[in-house]
């Protein structure tokens, strides 16, 4: 009965999500697509508003910052530990590719690898997917999951 409800509440906050987004996205989910952004509820409010997607981190560094499927738990414990609820978007590779770039993490820290940065300004039209997570352990859309534990796609 849990997993039921957990499913169900996605399939509703995905309804929710793209239905506010006022775009047709993409119903299923993509394994190509291995870039994904995270932001608080106001920064996807002014996301949908403005058409772009840019957090003032973002305008800082000079780039979107952007994590794979393997570095998502990391970056939401990282720099999300105090929001209740977060939008995760997976993003549609076929329109990022182009000004996608493989690079150390910054500000360097304690994080290794590389992490997907997005240079240019990033339209809401490459959103593939929207997912809202709740605290409750920002409990990561199984898809998302599976495509971690089949390996990460750095650098390809």
């Amino acid at each position: 009965m849990k997993w039921a409800l957990f499913g169900l509440t996605i399939f509703i906050n995905y309804l929710t999500a793209s239905t506010e987004l006022n775009l047709t996205l993409n119903e299923e989910f993509n394994m190509k697509n291995h870039a994904y952004k995270v932001l608080t509820l106001k920064e996807w409010e002014q996301a949908q508003a403005s058409k772009k997607i840019i957090t003032k981190l973002d305008e800082k560094d000079g780039f979107v910052h952007l994590s794979t499927a393997s570095q998502l738990s990391a970056t939401i414990e990282l720099y999300f530990s105090k929001e209740n609820k977060v939008v995760l978007l997976q993003l549609d590779h076929s329109q990022i590719q182009n000004s996608l770039e493989y690079e150390p993490p910054a500000p360097p820290a304690n994080r290794k690898g590389t992490f997907p940065h997005y240079y240019g300004e990033l339209d809401i039209k490459a959103v593939a997917k929207v997912w809202n997570l709740d605290r409750g352990a920002f409990q990561i859309p199984i898809e998302v999951l599976l495509q971690a534990e089949q390996g990460s796609i750095e650098n390809k």
